[in-house]
């Protein structure tokens, strides 16, 4: 079998083992070294704050354990239908 016909067999049996493995791609909320911030009583408003610096004006830390780790998890989509307040609390 020549270089040129093993090609696109090497390429399927790639995506196969692939999509078998059950490897998926997660994408993060932020870098390694960020954080999340919601903005002050948004439900759309975001930013990444590098470690060990505060949030901005008019941004507050998530709650603990209610942190969004990676696009649409279980905290992403909960902090699409409530906010917080400029303490921090949860108003709704």
């Amino acid at each position: 079998m020549s270089q040129r016909s093993r090609t696109p067999f090497l390429l399927a049996a790639a995506l196969a083992a692939g999509l078998l493995s059950g490897c998926s791609f997660r994408e993060a909320i932020c870098g390694s070294d960020e954080y999340p911030v919601a903005a002050v009583e948004s439900t759309t408003g975001r930013a990444c704050v590098p470690d060990g610096e505060d949030p901005p004006v008019g941004y507050v830390r998530f709650p603990a354990g209610k942190v969004p780790k990676h696009v649409d998890d279980e905290w992403d989509r909960y902090w699409h239908e409530h906010k917080l307040n400029d303490r921090g609390q949860e108003v709704s």
